[in-house]
């Protein structure tokens, strides 16, 4: 209903300032556009919907008493005549004051002073609340002048920022620009130098010739001689593998078998390298020349490329736009790798040159050393398998002292546990005992009810009963986590004793039994 304290003085009297202030917030609503960057843009209104039966007037209106923060007027004692009861329709309600977003039609007051001359000043007056003071007002004034002057100031900051950054930025350009012609300049000079040392290496490369020897059956008996004791290690790398868990150490004898595998790959590689150059020694200078060929055609490529960027300027014809390109990185060296390839492709002309005439004498130093490095590693994985075999007896004898001692442990964890559930249970019938006796004396009569030295024995009794039960149940609690803890240490200590076992039969059986079949001291002679 619209009959509450407060209000009356304003529903009483509807002044033109309060109509006209009314006026004025329902059209600065329809006629406020929200801008893009306002936080209100598309935001509906926050208004309650109107549902339910129309609501009705109060019986009557009365001039309620003044309220404390108002002053005190001269008409507050007036009696209002009453109005009989009838719905607020839409006869009742000023159209050109509904607010747009209202999905009903709002209710006003009517005005209950028909027949009383009031001027624009009491009306004013006996309005319910004016929305600001005059401090406020002048208050908003000083804010926004402040806001104006603080806006000022920080745009003629932005300008002389502005300009200040077009400086820096147009200088920082010319610097680069400079900079990164002085770095093509010195690419153009490097790609010059390499170029002239490959072109130099050909020419002595094409006019060198060689003469091969007959070394070729002895390096063919090496390459064979070397293919079963690789055979051989790799098969003990391979057995190896098949240890589980724990027993996967990389050790002495893994890196034994890795050294000798590596060192056999190598003296294959050596051998198969003398043997190409002693069978196709004028093919392999062919190759050597077709590889510094083609890095000299490269770098007469990269030569007129690097000096037409070096010529570029901001004026010059053909420069254009290629968004992204500074993302995209389509290089594949360094200037390390790079210059190292062209040194490496110029050494390998020096060795090819430098082995044609000495190609006899350096098969019989390699043939030499690469038995002797075979027969050195062999001994030394041999002798790491030896060693390995007696560490892991060892580790197996001390495995199964720990396993008989854990059992043991299990045991005698097992036995307390028992114990401690029997202490347990033995403090129910004291238990039982006090309670009883504290329950029995409960029923004594009147006075009788007394907090004596008896009542407060007993009630200690049972406090200390139940603070031993809690202690043995943590002490049991406690025990039987350890004697889980137990269990698990027990399997995996029979675990650690299978691996071991699994690990031993695989190293001295299998991995040995291969390399005591072969008698490498008599395959590689030379």
């Amino acid at each position: 209903m619209l009959c509450w304290e407060g209000a009356s003085d304003y529903d009483a009297y509807p002044s033109s300032q309060a109509l006209h202030a009314d006026t004025f917030m329902h059209s600065s609503r329809k006629s406020s556009v929200p801008l893009p960057w306002s936080s209100t843009t598309h935001a509906t209104h926050n208004m309650e919907q109107i549902s339910g039966p129309p609501a009705r007037t109060g019986t009557c209106y009365q001039t309620p008493r003044s309220h404390p923060w108002r002053p005190t007027m001269g008409y507050e004692a007036v009696q209002v005549t009453p109005l009989h009861e009838q719905p607020i329709t839409n006869a009742l309600v000023a159209s050109s004051y509904s607010p747009s977003a209202m999905c009903s039609d709002p209710v006003t007051f009517p005005n209950l002073v028909t027949g009383f001359e009031r001027n624009p000043q009491h009306a004013a007056r006996a309005a319910l609340y004016t929305r600001y003071t005059p401090n406020e007002w002048t208050t908003s004034n000083v804010t926004t002048y402040a806001e104006a002057d603080k806006n000022r100031n920080y745009a003629e900051k932005v300008r002389s920022e502005a300009v200040r950054l077009m400086r820096e930025t147009d200088e920082k350009t010319s610097q680069g620009q400079r900079d990164a012609a002085r770095r093509l300049g010195e690419r153009i000079t490097d790609i010059t130098f390499w170029r002239n040392e490959l072109t130099t290496e050909l020419e002595k490369l094409i006019a060198e010739s060689a003469q091969l020897t007959d070394t070729k059956r002895n390096v063919q008996k090496a390459l064979q001689d070397l293919e079963p004791p690789l055979h051989i290690a790799q098969e003990c790398l391979y057995h190896r593998e098949g240890r589980k868990s724990i027993e996967l150490v990389h050790d002495h004898v893994e890196k034994s078998l890795l050294v000798e595998v590596d060192n056999l790959r190598s003296c294959q590689e050596k051998l198969s390298q003398l043997l190409a150059r002693i069978t196709k020694q004028l093919a392999d200078c062919r190759a050597a020349q077709h590889s510094l060929e083609d890095d000299i055609s490269h770098k007469e490529s990269a030569l007129g490329i690097d000096s037409l960027c070096h010529q570029l300027n901001n004026y010059s014809r053909g420069i254009n736009y290629y968004g992204g390109i500074e993302k995209y990185d389509p290089t594949v060296s360094t200037p390390g790798t790079w210059s190292g390839s062209s040194s490496t492709r110029i050494n390998n002309s020096h060795s090819e040159r430098s082995k044609s005439c000495q190609l006899r004498s350096d098969a019989e130093s390699l043939i030499n050393a690469v038995a002797t490095s075979v027969w050195d590693c062999w001994s030394n994985t041999n002798n790491a398998f030896n060693n390995r075999s007696s560490e892991m007896l060892e580790a197996k004898s001390k495995m199964q002292l720990h396993l008989h001692k854990t059992q043991q442990e299990i045991f005698d964890v097992e036995k307390h546990i028992e114990l401690l559930r029997k202490a347990v249970n033995d403090k129910s019938n004291p238990m039982k005992v006090a309670q009883t006796r504290l329950e029995a004396r409960a029923h004594r009569p009147g006075i009788e009810m007394c907090r004596d030295n008896a009542h407060l024995r007993l009630v200690e009794e049972v406090c200390t009963i139940q603070d031993s039960v809690s202690t043995l149940h943590r002490k049991l609690q406690e025990a039987e986590a350890q004697h889980q803890q137990l269990l698990k240490t027990k399997s995996q200590l029979e675990n650690n004793l299978k691996l071991k076992v699994d690990a031993l039969f695989i190293d001295r059986e299998k991995c040995m039994g291969l390399r005591r079949s072969f008698p490498v001291n008599n395959t590689i002679k030379y």
